[in-house]
């Protein structure tokens, strides 16, 4: 049995919690609600998917494109979701059980495009296990813990990844830790046997000593990440969002074609670990494209099984291909 040793923050973990802290007192400073007119707002995590739309503003893809575009910075997915429940925000970057949350009643967001999916060098998920266990293979985690965050895309990943390796349900405890600094410090305080976290802190928890158990780069259609838009956006401003999107794959196209001479703006907008920041692999982002029927359906039916649809929500009513670049 192991002593579970005081709680401390490593340099990693107040970095991000430092990052947190002026993520959310940017949203004390509430913006205006989204209108017709006006800059395109689109809700924005410091997270590695959200990178195109820094390369395309620093690049002035934007006004090329004839759109006004403002990033909206927000700390965590709940503080997104508030300002686009609110109406403050025309669009978003989240995935796809988020934009399905937002459609249980009625029709009220679409997915325009990929933003980010697993690629099988460049996973976006990785279960990991705590220093020192030596788990590192899936059929040693029978009655481990496993920290994910509950009825989120950690959850649904890992419960993927977990079933295509045959690992029973029944022999996995999830426990829910939302908070992604404080699952990352668990797990390398060995308080809990295993996690499930997003690259790059999960490559960082690696280079500290926590073993890789399996990723979702074995399995890259269970990952992605998506741009979501209001229907009211999408019905009165059809133009700019096909304007943002042509800029984003535009940055897109740009950072796979030379992905290091983009790393100084990566450091300067996306959280990166120290120890990982020169390191860190920049990975590749999808072009042209969205969810595929198949993943929404295997998403819908998770969603179901964990109670949190009642019935399937139609494919073509939340995911559109009409507005990506031609």
């Amino acid at each position: 049995m192991r002593s579970n040793p005081k709680f401390t923050c490593t340099p990693i973990v107040v970095g991000f919690i430092i990052l947190s802290i002026i993520s959310g007192s940017l949203l004390d400073q509430k913006p205006a609600l989204a209108s017709e007119s006006g800059p395109l707002k689109i809700a924005l995590l410091p997270i590695l998917d959200s990178f195109p739309f820094y390369v395309a503003e620093a690049k002035g893809y934007f006004e090329k494109q004839g759109v006004q575009v403002q990033a909206v910075p927000v700390a965590s997915g709940m503080d997104r979701d508030q300002l686009m429940q609110s109406g403050e925000i025309n669009g978003m970057l989240n995935e796809m059980i988020s934009s399905a949350n937002f459609n249980r009643e009625q029709i009220r967001v679409k997915i325009v495009s990929a933003a980010r999916q697993a690629y099988p060098d460049d996973p976006l998920f990785r279960i990991l296990a705590a220093p020192g266990y030596h788990i590192d293979t899936p059929g040693k985690l029978a009655g481990a813990s496993i920290g994910i965050s509950k009825n989120t895309i950690i959850e649904y990943v890992t419960d993927r990844l977990l079933a295509e390796e045959n690992i029973p349900a029944a022999q996995i405890e999830k426990q829910s830790i939302p908070v992604i600094p404080e699952r990352y410090q668990l797990l390398m305080q060995g308080r809990i046997k295993a996690a499930t976290l997003p690259d790059p802190l999960a490559k960082s928890a690696m280079q500290a000593g926590a073993d890789l158990v399996v990723d979702d780069a074995k399995y890259p259609r269970y990952s992605m990440s998506v741009l979501t838009f209001s229907i009211q956006a999408l019905e009165k401003r059809p133009g700019d969002v096909r304007g943002l999107l042509k800029a984003w794959d535009q940055a897109a196209a740009d950072i796979n074609a030379s992905p290091e001479a983009h790393r100084e703006l990566l450091l300067e907008k996306i959280r990166v670990p120290k120890n990982v920041r020169h390191s860190y692999k920049i990975p590749a982002y999808p072009r042209k494209k969205v969810p595929q029927p198949g993943q929404w359906a295997d998403v819908m039916d998770w969603m179901i099984s964990k109670g949190l649809l009642n019935q399937t929500l139609p494919y073509e009513d939340c995911v559109t291909s009409d507005f990506l670049p031609q």
